[in-house]
């Protein structure tokens, strides 16, 4: 018999990119919906993402991780050159802020029980038993109705609605807890947070090693005479305009190619630069500017209570400067170089032109922030620009 050409499909087999006509197509209002209802998701996993990073920002040492995430972001869009792919892990952002949502509503009722009984403590301390006693048997129906939505997948309908009968049957399933322990394991890999830290952690050495030496003198500047202090100082702002004309792409570069060495790649970025010059005078102009309204919210210590209320700002107004930088990089890798040498030269001493006057604006507001900030001359070793999105 002749045998079949592997070239050509087989007619008895389904075309795959053709849609299954027994597949009942969903409706319009149904599609319409089905889409609402992923860009609401969407949105809700950005909020948590943003909530989440101001959080862990305010933490020290964990804070490594928010630096860890706005690099990963930065890198992946440079490698890439698009800026959706900047947006990592919102859904599961979503997922986990939907699951503190949860367990905050669900712990209203035990929280009322509990205020009803210490308001019965007052009034007649003779009495208290009953309440106590239902105080005690409402926390734990709470805790495990909040352990059994989690097992569910941790949903938000999840934690409105129980689903009793669904909860006897997994009782009496052999395997639960091999599943439960397989989901957990799962959910926390998936947030691959140690390698976002030892991200983060290079990435924060290899920026304190660019600016140690700019930032240390202009420290050492108001420990000295005047008039050697107005140099030195002079010679660190100097130095640190250079430092910032290059940090940011070198530290986009880094989080692309995951190389501590392509933070000292200045020739490399000097080249990506001249193929995208005014695109990364953009980046830069708006990682700075961006920058320039938080030093307002470091003029007083926050409360540690609400430290994360300003982290919100330092995040909201970082995450964009990172994505663009990231998608400067993208955008001069796949471009290639002009060939006409005198429009190139223009185009790149154009943007330099540019820059400059950002770059002196910059370095003397950070210069005059010392004196209003909480910290003093130490606050200008907080580069939240460059380092952990927090206030402190």
């Amino acid at each position: 018999p002749q045998q079949p050409d592997p070239q050509q499909p087989d007619p008895q087999q389904p075309d795959p990119q053709q849609p299954d006509p027994q597949q009942p197509r969903r409706s319009l209002p149904v599609r319409i919906a089905h889409g609402i209802y992923s860009a609401v998701g969407w949105c809700f996993g950005i909020l948590s993402l943003i909530s989440g990073l101001a959080v862990i920002s305010v933490i020290p040492v964990v804070n490594l991780l928010g630096l860890g995430y706005l690099l990963r972001v930065s890198g992946a869009i440079a490698r890439t050159g698009r800026l959706r792919d900047g947006f990592i892990g919102v859904r599961r952002a979503g997922r986990l802020g939907g699951i503190v949502l949860g367990v905050w509503l669900v712990l209203w009722p035990a929280r009322f029980i509990a205020m009803l009984r210490d308001s019965a403590v007052i009034v007649d301390p003779q009495r208290v038993g009953g309440w106590s006693v239902g105080m005690w048997i409402v926390t734990a129906l709470t805790c495990l109705h909040i352990i059994w939505a989690l097992l569910r997948g941790g949903k938000l309908r999840h934690f409105i609605w129980p689903a009793p009968i669904r909860f006897f049957r997994w009782l009496a399933t052999p395997e639960k807890f091999s599943i439960a322990r397989d989901a957990v394991w799962e959910t926390v890999t998936g947030l691959r947070l140690p390698k976002l830290f030892w991200l983060g952690t290079r990435g924060f050495a290899g920026t304190v090693l660019w600016l140690l030496i700019p930032v240390g003198l202009m420290i050492l500047a108001s420990k000295i005479a005047h008039n050697a202090g107005i140099l030195v100082s002079l010679l660190g702002a100097i130095l640190l305009m250079g430092v910032l004309l290059f940090l940011p792409f070198l530290q986009v570069r880094f989080a692309a190619e995951d190389r501590f060495g392509a933070f000292i790649e200045l020739i490399a970025v000097s080249r990506l630069a001249g193929r995208a010059p005014f695109k990364f005078w953009f980046a830069l102009s708006l990682t700075l500017v961006l920058a320039v309204p938080l030093f307002l919210l470091k003029i007083e210590l926050t409360p540690a209570e609400i430290t994360w209320l300003p982290a919100l700002f330092f995040v909201v107004f970082g995450l964009p400067a990172r994505m663009m930088t990231g998608w400067a990089m993208g955008r001069a890798e796949k471009r290639e170089p002009s060939s006409n040498f005198l429009l190139r030269w223009f185009c790149r001493f154009a943007a330099l032109g540019l820059a400059l006057p950002v770059l002196f604006s910059y370095v003397v507001i950070l210069f005059f922030s010392q004196f209003i900030s909480w910290n003093g001359t130490l606050s200008l070793l907080e580069q939240h620009a460059f380092l952990v999105p927090s206030p402190f």
